[in-house]
């Protein structure tokens, strides 16, 4: 079992995931909704957004720091090696 946190003051459960590649989906999920938010100006990204996966124990096994770029179109902060999937061409 994995958690989900988002390390701003105050931090906060966003979520849990059953496995490591849920648990990235769902950190991609909230970045994308960050993304659409401040494109629309709902709230303000310039400082960005901290993410931490936490395992059972509550150890952080990944972070992210998240600032969106308004400029362009959402891009998805996992790459296909941390979803386990193959590189193309191998």
């Amino acid at each position: 079992m994995f958690e989900i946190w988002e390390t701003g003051e105050p931090a906060r459960l966003i979520s849990d995931a059953g496995s490591l590649k849920g648990a990235l989906e769902k950190v991609d999920t909230m970045c994308r909704l960050k993304h659409d938010q401040a494109v629309a100006h709902i709230e303000d990204a310039r400082k960005g957004y901290h993410f931490e996966i936490r395992d059972q124990e509550g150890r952080a096994l990944a972070r992210l720091s998240y600032v969106p770029d308004t400029s362009r179109a959402y891009q998805s902060v996992v790459v296909e090696e941390m979803r386990g999937e193959r590189y193309a061409g191998s």
